[in-house]
């Protein structure tokens, strides 16, 4: 196996503890040691993002996670620096982290129990030592009291590892959780920091702790990277970047099926067709004539399109109602590459069936929850599991949509997306996101890389778009900076 890339590799908090092990068993690094560079590293972090902190109130647990945060509030003592310590519980009597406390002790530090105690002057940063990547269950009693006041101190936080009450594994947070302006965490990035509740942390910076490679693993995912697709031939030609046909727009929804389209269109597609209710037509034509509208009232009208087309767009707009279900029936029959997405996900819901080969599923988690039978929140408390369970379900590739969109191939694989906004809470994203993956699948990417690009544009030109505000956010937005991000220009 190659070393993975740290600045990518996403590990669960049970390999993280693993390679923490063997750093101890292999290396020989005494776990003291390992805890004595992490709480140097996290305070060079403190350090350099408030270089003006002088009183630091540091809010110790237990376990190691506590055990970084004395060594922190000793080093910080070292550098003259005011520090208040809170500790709630005693470490482990001959444990590295009760040598961590006694090492603080030994410096001149005092700690206290109380962490709303009124004798304790508002510091300048809290940092978060309370809990590590262990935690899966709601803080409780003082610890929830804890995680209340930090959250109310209104001063900056730095968490080490992992915020407090934030599930490491699953990036869900099962009650309270703290929220911090930034995170130290060590050895390699943990996956739950990188989606659904993600922003709890700030910004996430990892620190290796001059480890090295040979003691890591196969990561359980990766975080995409930005990039787009290479220059093309001089003598290309619109029959060879594929043919799109989007299917949709029933009455009312004209607009999803034609954002999906025009999508498809900026991805470059070299054709793009539209199968849609006749009343959108005269309007699609007029306002993009470079997508060729049809009417279609059936399989029949439909299949003649199904035959010139290399890939579809299936489901923008499309209904549950019996035209939306013909034309879904038929499209799926065709076997051609196909993207999934809406109603066209809600109708395989209500009805079970093979797929075609080469297909790319696009749930939001509401529709995950009905394609596996579970609660959106359910989806939500585990989305690693949830994309994995559709992406074998299915045998299709999987785009579980979110903060963190999450891209399963059904042997396991997973990508994280990094990238997007809450501006992208608006109506017609999906379609687009639908059109640009089925743009790729028409230039040849196989659906695993379609969906991995696909999101990635999708969400860096929402980014992109965003600089003039989040709100008021419009799908259509994004089809600027999307052309010069598949070319792989600036946006």
């Amino acid at each position: 196996m190659s070393a993975p890339h740290l600045d990518t590799a996403l590990f669960t908090p049970a390999q993280a503890r693993a390679i923490d092990r063997r750093a101890i068993d292999e290396l020989g690094i005494p776990g003291f040691e390992l805890m004595a560079r992490a709480a140097a590293a996290a305070y060079a972090q403190l350090r350099r993002l408030w270089p003006e902190a002088r009183h630091l109130r540091i809010v110790c647990g237990a376990g190691n996670n506590g055990g970084d945060g004395y060594l922190v509030g000793r080093d910080a003592l070292a550098a003259g620096l005011h520090v208040d310590l809170v500790a709630l519980g005693m470490p482990k009597e001959g444990g590295d982290a009760a040598l961590a406390r006694q090492a603080f002790l030994d410096a001149g530090g005092t700690a206290t129990a109380a962490v709303d105690d009124d004798a304790l002057a508002t510091p300048d940063v809290i940092v978060d030592a309370l809990y590590g990547t262990g935690l899966n269950r709601a803080p409780e009693g003082e610890a929830k009291a804890a995680v209340e006041a930090i959250n109310a101190a209104g001063v900056p936080v730095l968490a080490l590892d992992v915020p407090s009450g934030l599930s490491a594994d699953t990036g869900a947070a099962p009650g309270v959780a703290v929220r911090a302006n930034a995170t130290a965490t060590f050895i390699v990035h943990k996956r739950g920091l990188h989606t659904h509740l993600a922003e709890l942390a700030g910004t996430v910076v990892l620190h290796p702790l001059d480890l090295p490679a040979s003691i890591l693993e196969a990561p359980d995912a990766t975080l995409l990277t930005p990039r787009g697709l290479p220059p093309r031939p001089r003598d290309a030609h619109k029959g060879s970047n594929g043919h799109v046909l989007a299917v949709g727009g029933d009455h009312g929804t004209g607009g999803a099926v034609r954002m999906a389209a025009e999508a498809a269109a900026r991805t470059g597609a070299g054709l793009v067709s539209v199968a849609t209710r006749e009343q959108h037509v005269l309007a699609m034509n007029a306002a993009r004539p470079e997508l060729m509208a049809h009417a279609v009232d059936g399989p029949q009208t439909l299949q003649p399109m199904l035959d010139k087309a290399s890939v579809v767009a299936l489901g923008p707009g499309i209904g549950q109602a019996a035209w939306g279900h013909a034309l879904w029936q038929t499209a799926l029959d065709a076997g051609k590459p196909t993207v999934l997405d809406a109603d066209g996900l809600n109708l395989l819901h209500a009805e079970p069936r093979v797929l075609p080969a080469a297909i790319v599923l696009t749930p939001h988690p509401g529709e995950a929850s009905r394609l596996l039978g579970i609660t959106t929140a359910d989806v939500q408390a585990d989305r690693f599991h949830a994309v994995r369970t559709l992406a074998r379900k299915y045998a299709a590739v999987v785009v579980l949509k979110g903060n963190g969109s999450l891209i399963a191939a059904p042997d396991g694989r997973v990508a994280v997306c990094p990238w997007g906004n809450p501006g992208m809470a608006s109506g017609g994203m999906g379609d687009t996101l639908t059109g640009i993956i089925a743009g790729l699948l028409a230039q040849g990417c196989e659906p695993f890389d379609a969906a991995c690009l696909g999101v990635g544009l999708h969400a860096r030109a929402a980014d992109a778009a965003a600089r003039h505000g989040e709100r008021g956010l419009l799908a259509g937005d994004l089809l600027d900076p999307l052309r010069r991000l598949v070319n792989g220009l600036e946006a």
